[in-house]
């Protein structure tokens, strides 16, 4: 549905994205993770047609974005960080002069309003001027400019930022919705948002790709240890010690936020948990839990966004 090869774009002499290469299936939603300044709107403003790049190629259902402009824009629906309303319209009427800039025949015009409006719960603001709405639901009405013409992709620029955290959760939940009908591209710096909605990640700072696979699939990659969390009702230094000697074992902390409860670090594939449960059993340390635990999305990030976390 999407193709991007050697994207690049420079302002002056600073390259905002060096060479990006990636692909989007229909149907996925796709979480295009970075810092601030990382690259990612001056990507997603390339991809929606709104700007030039410098050089390399992206297509949008076989379409080439530089060569077919028109056909590609009918095929896309973007919202930019700050949408692009006129607040002393009302929502209806904005919505209206949307429909005819994005030529939906006049007879379906009315039906596709009150159809983009149910989608996005701002029926009831219809008549409402959007100056007059939270920030919201003036988010609300910028997601259903962006659809009201039905395209295959939505593309979408921090669409959460500024918002309260009710309304976060409801725009989240709008999103992952719309998988069912559109490819979707969503850029943000909130680590929360990739992990909730999106299918695969895409990781990218100072305009470079470190990284593209699911959640799971990153966590995995970067890991060179594991960690059990272990929870022992009655501690004592010996328990430790054994367990620190256990071959495979790396490191065992106490941890500082629970009570009774440790951080054991283990060799990457080492299955260690039949070993210290029997330690704890044997020495009446009274095992309280085990779990594994999996490197966070937060972890994975900083990884691959500082000097020190390279590229994967």
């Amino acid at each position: 549905m999407i193709k991007v090869e050697n994207l690049t774009k420079y302002y002056g002499n600073f390259p905002a994205i060096k060479e990006i290469n990636f692909e989007v299936q229909k149907g996925e939603v796709l979480g295009f993770l970075g810092p601030n300044g990382a690259g990612k709107t001056t990507t997603m403003r390339i991809l929606s047609g709104a700007m030039p790049a410098s050089y390399g190629k992206a297509s949008i259902a076989e379409y080439d974005v530089f060569e077919s402009p028109i056909e590609v824009k009918k095929r896309v629906g973007y919202l930019p960080e700050y949408p692009p309303l006129y607040r002393e319209m009302t929502v209806y009427g904005y919505l209206k002069y949307v429909a005819k800039i994005k030529n939906i025949p006049r007879k379906k015009i009315k039906d596709s309003i009150y159809s983009i409006m149910e989608k996005c719960s701002i029926n009831h603001v219809a008549k409402r001027l959007i100056g007059n709405l939270s920030k919201g639901y003036q988010q609300r009405v910028g997601l259903a400019q962006a659809l009201i013409h039905n395209p295959e992709v939505l593309i979408l620029d921090e669409p959460t930022i500024g918002l309260d955290p009710k309304q976060i959760i409801e725009i989240r939940a709008m999103i992952k919705g719309l998988a069912d009908e559109h490819t979707v591209i969503l850029s943000t710096h909130i680590l929360p948002e990739v992990a909730m909605t999106c299918n695969r990640v895409i990781i990218i700072n100072e305009g470079e790709l470190r990284a593209m696979d699911t959640y799971e699939g990153l966590s995995a990659g970067l890991r060179k240890s594991e960690v059990i969390k272990v929870g022992i009702k009655r501690e004592n230094e010996e328990i430790i010690k054994l367990i620190k000697g256990l071959d495979g074992v790396l490191k065992v902390d106490k941890d500082s936020e629970k009570e009774n409860s440790y951080n054991i670090e283990v060799k990457l594939g080492a299955d260690m948990r039949e070993e210290i449960a029997r330690i704890i059993v044997e020495n009446n340390g009274g095992l309280l839990e085990m779990q594994t635990v999996s490197l966070s999305l937060e972890d994975v990030f900083l990884q691959l966004t500082t000097e020190e976390g390279g590229s994967a």
